[in-house]
């Protein structure tokens, strides 16, 4: 890695708005309590997600570098991640469909590439999930009304595969990630 005076981490925020609020409150906190370099790499939808959940300026201002997807390598985040640029790469929320293409090793998008990327070149991964657990989870809309969801078998078996993959660390919740950066930060 670079020799910066700080960690560096790639956030990459995808197009789930469950716990987004959550998730930047963590990553705001986390960038002021340890020595971090936090840049966003936001895919398409996440773009799209920040704007509907009025927080896109807050993110944008708020950390090191803010790059929207173009296409599976542009920003040129894999080879970034490849060369050692960055400590760890995560992934937070995640969407049932970020997390299916990782797990089923598709490398289509800004995001999906650089996870796979990232693992072969033994860069740690952490994910936290938008749909972690089979049943029913109540959402919080960008206007405050509550949305009734259901989580799938389907998705949860794709968190499964994630989780036994060497190199992928699942988070369950927005206040997990400062435990992880702990850890890379060594603090």
């Amino acid at each position: 890695m670079e020799n910066i005076g700080k960690v560096r981490i790639a956030w990459g925020i995808t197009g789930a708005g469950d716990r987004l609020r959550e998730t930047i409150d963590v990553m705001k906190k986390v960038k002021k309590l340890y020595l971090v370099e936090i840049r966003i790499f936001a895919s398409k939808a996440g773009e799209q997600v920040l704007k509907w959940y009025k927080v896109y300026d807050d993110v944008k201002s708020s950390f090191d570098r803010f790059a929207v997807e173009v296409n599976a390598n542009s920003p040129f985040l894999a080879g970034e991640v490849q060369i050692g640029k960055y400590a760890m790469l995560v992934i937070a929320p995640a969407t049932s469909n970020t997390v299916a293409k990782i797990a089923s090793g598709i490398a289509d998008t800004l995001l999906s590439n650089a996870a796979l990327m990232a693992l072969k070149a033994f860069v740690p991964v952490y994910i936290m999930p938008s749909d972690y657990e089979e049943g029913e989870v109540t959402t919080e809309l960008p206007d405050g009304r509550k949305l009734r969801l259901r989580i799938r078998k389907e998705d949860v078996e794709h968190v499964e595969k994630l989780k036994a993959m060497d190199g992928i660390y699942i988070l369950e919740k927005p206040e997990d990630i400062e435990g992880a950066i702990k850890k890379i930060v060594g603090s």
